[in-house]
């Protein structure tokens, strides 16, 4: 449905895009993710028609969209403000788009009804636009944009302004919205959770280029440089020495671990040459067991002591920060890895100072090289 071949764009000396290549499949969720200032809104208002590139091609249903005008591109946009008529109803807000349209009022008010009842505020034509809430609010953002029939929906961080119960939500919603409609889904969001929880694909942005386009599982578990690893969730970062390599797996020493084959699939080789080798793993793959003698043995992959130094209980999660057993030292200090816990019925929360076991696989690691 949209392609992006080398676009570049700049605002003056600063480089915003540096050549974007991007394909957005038909009925896909897709987002762009990124620290602010990364370039992933500029994008999105490239392919609205919002920004003229520099360069490089934009195509929208296999159209070059060269010189052709936003409102003529079969895109519509939500905005982060939502932008809604304060002095207009819910119903004139929402019909605002088709003020042109050559259909009859009644047909004009049979589609603001629609459109309402897709995103749940049927009955709300009526209702003043500035008595709504902020999740009504974006729902009638998103019926405005939806009543035009776009093949592509834009959607520049619509659930910024809403608070955490609201905004997961209508994560939730759009989700539905977008299967029921079955049209592209665009979302720029700097909140990696909701990338994840929402999207199809997902494109990593730093520095106006892409650093990784996957789906979030992969992207996730086998992120391609630490520098997305970093940013996408909470991730435990240990030294690594390479000691050997085979198609299958590379050997390495870390810190508190020991020696350990990584599995081929979990390395990645996308960081910057004079990078040290970096194994990490994420606080969830990993879990804490009592020393032995404290509680039933099973069988286990691999197993490293370790001390409990600070717990941070999260009510669903507990955060464990752990020193193993030969932790790495930075500075001559032996720093803690951070381990998650649900907190299940009957589980014990721990306290600081408790000794511990770390059981881990080597298939939880990744090695960054």
């Amino acid at each position: 449905m949209i392609e992006c071949r080398q676009v570049q764009k700049y605002y003056g000396d600063y480089h915003a895009l540096r050549g974007i290549d991007l394909t957005i499949r038909e009925g896909e969720f897709f987002s762009l993710l990124g620290p602010s200032g990364c370039g992933k809104t500029t994008l999105l208002r490239t392919i609205a028609g919002f920004e003229e590139i520099g360069s490089g091609v934009v195509l929208i249903d296999g159209r070059d969209m060269r010189g052709v005008p936003a409102n003529v591109r079969p895109t519509n946009m939500v905005f982060q403000s939502y932008a809604i008529f304060p002095h207009l109803t819910v119903a004139e807000n929402v019909g605002f788009g088709l003020r042109r349209d050559p259909r009859s009022a009644a047909d004009k008010a049979r589609a603001v009804e629609e459109a309402l009842e897709m995103v749940g505020l049927r009955g709300y034509g009526r209702r003043a636009a500035h008595a709504l809430s902020g999740g009504q609010r974006q729902r009638v953002a998103l019926a405005r944009a939806l009543i035009l029939k776009p093949k592509v929906l834009l959607l520049d961080e619509p659930l910024s302004a809403l608070d955490r119960k609201m905004r997961e939500q209508m994560q939730v919603e759009l989700i539905k919205l977008q299967r029921q409609v079955g049209i592209t889904f665009v979302l720029v969001t700097h909140d990696q959770e909701e990338a994840l929880v929402m999207s199809d694909r997902i494109a990593v942005m730093f520095e106006g280029e892409i650093a990784q386009l996957d789906g979030p599982e992969a992207l996730y578990a086998r992120p391609a440089s630490r520098r997305v690893a970093d940013f996408i969730g909470v991730m435990n970062f240990l030294p690594a020495r390479i000691l050997g390599e085979t198609d299958q797996a590379v050997t390495v020493d870390a810190p508190g671990f020991g020696i350990v084959e990584v599995p081929s699939r979990n390395v990645s080789r996308a960081n910057p040459g004079d990078a040290e080798p970096t194994v990490g793993f994420r606080p969830e793959a990993v879990t804490l067991a009592p020393v032995v003698g404290r509680g039933p043995e099973r069988a286990v992959d691999r197993v490293t002591g370790g001390v409990i130094e600070e717990v941070v209980y999260y009510g669903d999660m507990t955060y464990y920060d752990v020193l193993m057993d030969g932790s790495a030292r930075y500075d001559g200090i032996a720093r803690p890895v951070r381990v998650s816990m649900r907190n299940l019925f009957g589980r014990e929360v721990p306290d600081v100072g408790t000794r511990t076991r770390v059981i881990w696989s080597p298939g939880s690691l990744v090695l960054f090289r």
